[in-house]
């Protein structure tokens, strides 16, 4: 309801450029990078189920308090608390997944939760989009109390899945990285996470600038905008089952590959648009890209990750969402004030080959099997 407009938002309240507001992204997203590392042990510590209900709470408290805001530091200092909770929920999330379901599962079940979420914010944008053609308030007060009444949900109904008896049994290794140091000893799976978060750098961009960029330089509204991130939440609500029975079959970090290009492909052709059904086509083809990538993703590193280290495997992938977060608002604003509107989806299309070709290179190479669980 809020994260598609909150840079227009901003940007008009405060009058400031456009690389200006960008900063608060990046705050935010800076923020999570070194949160994500604290959510994944502290997951893997005390459980999934605390650290998702601390995060929706923080969030929706947040939201409240953003539309009350009137100032940089204001907004500054609500984007650095929500960078702080956000890899909570996202983490314990992903690692409570991979606790309930079987490896030769997990596929489906990404893709099953992905289209259970996506239903949700199907609506959210275009709700979100017509609440703030009439008042950005209602759009907040709508997304707290969302927030606030999922963390209550999870509160009374949700279990924990985290296996204590197993973790008595295989402690992490101590140390100054937090029990970090073993995930860091797999190479393969840092040089994994590091081209996709250089490859995220690029949808990140287009979820962050286009509603801005659609705004400024063709004057389309938010209550129009809003049916793009809706048809990107139905697409996933509605094909992403059928790609992923597709894309299942085939080897991960080469789907992996091919959803990232496809995913630079669709944020590329934001270039050559100017018109909604434009715009439209560009969120369908980079929607395909999501649906491929995406769930191949997650099920990857749930198999990957002995089951007492899933939190901090978790971690590490959201660490470099996290990067990608931070670094496309800077050099989206950077390229929009330096050179022209058209260039963000240029070094987008760019930055997305470059982690495409990275991918493929690392398909090449012999796969470590899955740990013994």
């Amino acid at each position: 309801m809020i994260w598609p407009f909150l840079m227009i938002y901003v940007s008009e309240k405060l009058s400031l450029s456009l690389s200006t507001v960008s900063t608060l992204i990046t705050i935010n997203a800076i923020t999570g990078l070194f949160a994500s590392f604290i959510a994944g042990s502290v997951s893997d510590k005390l459980g999934r189920k605390p650290v998702m209900i601390v995060s929706l709470a923080v969030n929706g408290i947040g939201y409240l308090f953003m539309s009350q805001a009137h100032s940089y530091l204001g907004f500054a200092l609500i984007m650095f608390l929500m960078g702080v909770s956000n890899p909570l929920y996202q983490v314990g999330a992903d690692a409570m997944l991979a606790d309930m379901i079987v490896p030769e599962k997990r596929t489906n079940a990404y893709a099953i939760i992905r289209m259970i979420n996506n239903a949700g914010i199907a609506v959210g944008p275009a709700m979100g989009g017509f609440l703030a053609t009439r008042s950005y308030t209602y759009a907040f007060l709508g997304a707290a109390i969302g927030m606030l009444t999922y963390s209550m949900l999870l509160f009374f109904r949700a279990r924990e899945t985290l296996n204590k008896a197993y973790q008595s049994k295989n402690k992490p290794e101590i140390d100054s990285l937090g029990g970090y140091s073993r995930v860091f000893r797999d190479r393969p799976y840092v040089v994994f996470a590091l081209l996709v978060g250089i490859g995220l750098i690029t949808p990140s961009m287009l979820w962050t600038l286009l509603a801005v960029y659609t705004k400024q330089n063709f004057g389309l509204p938010e209550n129009l905008y809003g049916w793009l991130p809706t048809t990107n939440a139905l697409m996933c609500v509605f094909v992403q089952f059928s790609v992923t029975q597709v894309s299942r079959r085939f080897r991960p970090l080469r789907v992996a590959g091919v959803g990232m290009l496809i995913y630079a492909l669709g944020v590329g052709s934001v270039a050559l648009m100017n018109s909604f059904w434009g715009f439209w086509t560009s969120m369908v083809l980079m929607t395909f890209g999501e649906l491929t990538l995406i769930p191949t993703i997650s099920k990857y590193i749930a198999d990957l990750a002995p089951a007492d280290m899933r939190g901090r495997y978790m971690s590490v992938y959201w660490f470099a969402w996290a990067i990608a977060r931070g670094a496309a608002p800077l050099i989206g604003g950077f390229l929009n004030d330096n050179i022209n509107p058209r260039s963000i989806w240029i070094g987008g299309v760019t930055i997305g080959l470059a982690s495409t070709i990275g991918l493929f290179i690392l398909s090449t190479r012999k796969q470590h099997p899955p740990p013994v669980l």
